[in-house]
């Protein structure tokens, strides 16, 4: 698992630099931009950067073969790119140059993105699968959560320093990337580009696939609506502080990094299918239950279990969509994954928006409880069970 490790700093970087842009984006935009609405239009970019380029990219990756290898170009040309336009975002001097430098940001991130989730499976045997997407996870969310601790001190000191940290991070993940991971070395399955069958995203979408992809789809509807719309709901509806109302929602993203790695032996021991629906049901008890907690303590408490149930799901459920393909298709599966989550976050947040406008804050988690309903509809449907043959005798390795 240490070329694990080492893969994780990719993550590392992404997340910590999805988190300051998100954090601290909206201040900049926010004394050109008056609509809310517009500004939370402009914050879902890379969401249609994902929809739309992600697929391709993936699937291109599938069909390049370099002295690098497949993956590694991408990140290579992607994350220099993405950190020179970190650094020039809060350096903007107009409306213009900001959306400007936001736009080529998320176009270079696009760019490594889906190859550097890719480059897991391509290095991990099928059985480590689980419990290695437990690992880079857990590194993606410890840069979440550095992200909001460290940032905000550092903007504080100057809007410019947490995202100069950011894009010094970018750099020396890559340069850890390049220098100890070896594509052409330590890919599992390697075949030259021009033996490999073409691989077409029609011809990926068979049945167990697309039952499996509604039900990611679902769950992000979920997720996202909740994620976005959860601290006015504290606010509004709970009559929480907005301090109170945004550390309560840490509890969730806390106990799903310290769940991410148990998530993954547990997908990789007992089969990925069964994990999953675990994680479906608990979620859909804790947003049942929530509009119920009547103390805050119990919220929180709530909420942790909520992060847990969601670890149980998210852990498990790319190598899940990656596993019921061939070795060959890797990058497309993961095109496919972001496709469908990026299309639940460009439609939830708005979708939801309208509901509260209609029946009040109260509606959000009879929303999110009926998206995790339908989630496990489709994956209740699923009959593969995504437990992999060698597991079940496969020791932990003790450097876990």
């Amino acid at each position: 698992m240490r070329k694990t490790w080492l893969l994780g700093f990719g993550f590392f970087s992404i997340s910590i630099t999805w988190s300051l842009y998100n954090a601290f984006v909206p201040f900049f935009l926010d004394p050109y931009l008056k609509s809310t609405a517009l500004i939370g239009f402009m914050m879902t970019i890379d969401n249609y950067f994902a929809l739309f380029l992600q697929p391709w990219i993936g699937n291109l990756s599938d069909k390049t073969n370099t002295r690098f290898g497949k993956r590694m170009p991408f990140m290579m040309i992607g994350m220099p790119i993405a950190a020179l336009f970190v650094i020039l975002i809060p350096l903007h001097t107009s409306l213009i140059t900001l959306v400007l430098f936001m736009m080529l940001m998320n176009l270079a991130m696009s760019v490594y993105r889906s190859p550097t989730v890719a480059l897991m499976p391509d290095i991990t045997p099928d059985s480590q699968r689980t419990r290695a997407n437990g690992i880079i996870n857990f590194m993606g969310g410890f840069g979440g959560i550095l992200a909001f601790g460290a940032g905000s001190i550092l903007y504080k000191a100057n809007p410019a320093f947490p995202f100069l940290a950011a894009a010094v991070i970018t750099l020396f993940s890559l340069f850890i990337l390049v220098r100890f991971i070896k594509e052409k070395r330590d890919v599992i399955v390697s075949s030259p580009a021009e033996r490999q069958p073409k691989i077409k995203l029609k011809g990926e979408l068979d049945r167990t696939t697309i039952l499996l992809l509604a039900a990611i789809f679902f769950w992000f509807v979920s997720y996202q609506g909740v994620e976005a719309l959860f601290t006015l709901y504290g606010k509004h509806y709970l009559g929480l502080s907005e301090s109170a109302s945004s550390f309560s929602l840490t509890f969730f993203s806390l106990f799903f990094v310290l769940f991410a790695i148990p998530s993954g032996w547990l997908g990789n021991r007992y089969g990925k299918r069964k994990i999953i629906i675990s994680g479906v049901i608990g979620l859909f008890v804790v947003f049942a239950a929530i509009p119920l907690a009547k103390t805050v303590l119990l919220l929180r408490i709530l909420l942790a279990l909520g992060g847990m149930c969601w670890a149980l799901i998210n852990i498990n459920s790319y190598p899940f969509i990656v596993s019921i393909g061939s070795e060959t298709s890797i990058g497309t599966r993961t095109g496919l994954y972001y496709l469908v989550s990026s299309l639940a976050a460009i439609a939830s947040p708005p979708l939801l928006g309208l509901i509260i406008d209609s029946f009040g804050y109260g509606s959000l988690f009879i929303y999110a409880s009926s998206g995790m309903l339908l989630a496990l509809l489709f994956i209740s449907l699923v009959k593969h069970d995504g437990k992999t043959a060698s597991a079940s005798t496969e020791q932990v390795p003790a450097n876990l």
